[in-house]
């Protein structure tokens, strides 16, 4: 079983940036109880089924189970209060405020377990004037400046991200933060509630390099003028690559690699500053050279050379890709309705405990019986909650 062994998580949370968090979770051995609407979350309602469960469902949320239940229900508050004492984490992504007026906000969690872990996701926090608005993953890319890291750099014109990297940085930052609030429990006993937005956690993620120039106050400078040095993609004879040159060693190594040895005593290439303020001029040149070559020719003196390159994959590509083999990188295994299901291995691999994907993303409420029994409800009680309409099964 997984580094997570015996914690149990509650995943109230919709869409995807709480539910991949949560699925995290579940692949390094959480149990993770997956507490929805009786009309189910809305990514259950978003691209084409298989087996009643979407591909971008399943692969936000393998591994949990379901229960499905009506929490504007006196029994459905029940339920829930019931399962939020034996939890270690509370997972929500509502709006601020709409959990406390359901009441399950932190402050009452924590009357009914007090070591919980509290999670709350937001887009925006939970102060400002977007902290009520709703949110999607382009409206974040806006506020953090992706656009204009992503922007064209001939017309200036911004753009997005064509994946949803809001969401899953989010989702990251959630399962690293709760794994950090359990160790802290374990050591000193204390429950806590954990707050993170969308738009911080971007931020966080573009600081290193996308806003260097705004490190230093004193040495604020426009990084915008430098954009554009991380596009390396080359057009070959057959096909795009990328290669690149930061140090020395491998801007000689690319020289060699083009038969172009005399860049090497060109002032504005010959250090690594030089390299990067005249980047285009740089690219332009080498851009000339390797159209002229074959992809697997170049790329296979590119590597004898120690320069660091690659062919550009489609993503039709990666099933056969021979180091993607080799990593086992994605996992295929078959599921009774599903057939063969692939998926990204979980990518922290532990050696005495190892993560795994255990169970495919459930069907609505496909749990609602079995966590009643642990619960200690009976039968007749929960025909009761299904005939009244509070609780959903999907068996």
């Amino acid at each position: 079983m997984g580094p997570l062994k015996d914690i149990k998580v509650l995943d109230l949370t919709s869409m995807v940036s709480g539910p991949m968090g949560a699925m995290m979770l579940a692949d390094q051995g959480a149990e993770v109880i997956k507490v929805e609407p009786t009309h189910g979350e809305q990514l259950r309602h978003m691209g084409r089924p298989h087996n009643g469960v979407n591909p971008a469902f399943y692969s936000c949320n393998r591994g949990k189970r379901s229960i499905a239940l009506d929490l504007k229900s006196n029994e459905g508050k029940e339920i829930l209060n019931k399962l939020a004492a034996e939890a270690d984490v509370f997972m929500q992504n509502f709006r601020p405020g709409v959990i406390d007026r359901m009441g399950f906000g932190e402050a009452a969690m924590r009357k009914t377990n007090g070591g919980l872990i509290y999670v709350s996701i937001s887009g925006f926090g939970e102060k400002g004037p977007y902290a009520n608005a709703r949110v999607y993953d382009p409206v974040i890319q806006a506020l953090s400046g992706a656009t204009d890291i992503q922007a064209d750099k001939a017309s200036g014109r911004p753009q997005m991200f064509r994946i949803i990297i809001a969401d899953k940085v989010t989702a990251l930052t959630v399962a690293q933060a709760v794994s950090s609030a359990l160790f802290v429990r374990e050591r000193q006993g204390k429950g806590q509630h954990i707050r993170l937005s969308m738009l911080d956690a971007m931020l966080s993620f573009f600081w290193p390099e996308g806003m260097a120039g705004l490190v230093y106050g004193e040495k604020e400078f426009d990084v915008r003028k430098l954009q554009g040095s991380q596009d390396l993609i080359y057009q070959t004879k057959d096909r795009y690559i990328t290669a690149g040159a930061i140090s020395n060693s491998e801007w000689a190594g690319m020289c060699r690699a083009l038969n172009k040895e005399e860049w090497l005593e060109d002032e504005r290439f010959n250090t690594p500053a030089g390299r990067v303020v005249n980047a285009q001029a740089r690219k332009d040149m080498t851009s000339e050279e390797i159209k002229k070559w074959g992809s697997e020719e170049i790329l296979a003196r590119f590597q004898a050379e120690e320069v660091p390159s690659a062919p550009l994959l489609n993503r039709m590509e990666l099933m056969e890709n021979e180091q993607v083999m080799v990593n086992d990188s994605i996992e295929c295994k078959v599921f009774e309705g599903f057939g063969e299901v692939r998926q990204a291995r979980p990518a922290a691999q532990f050696s005495e405990t190892p993560s795994e994907v255990v169970s495919p993303a459930p069907k609505l409420g496909q749990h609602g019986y079995e966590i009643l029994s642990e619960l200690g409800y009976g039968k007749a009680a929960q025909k009761k909650l299904v005939a009244d309409g509070r609780l959903v099964v999907n068996e």
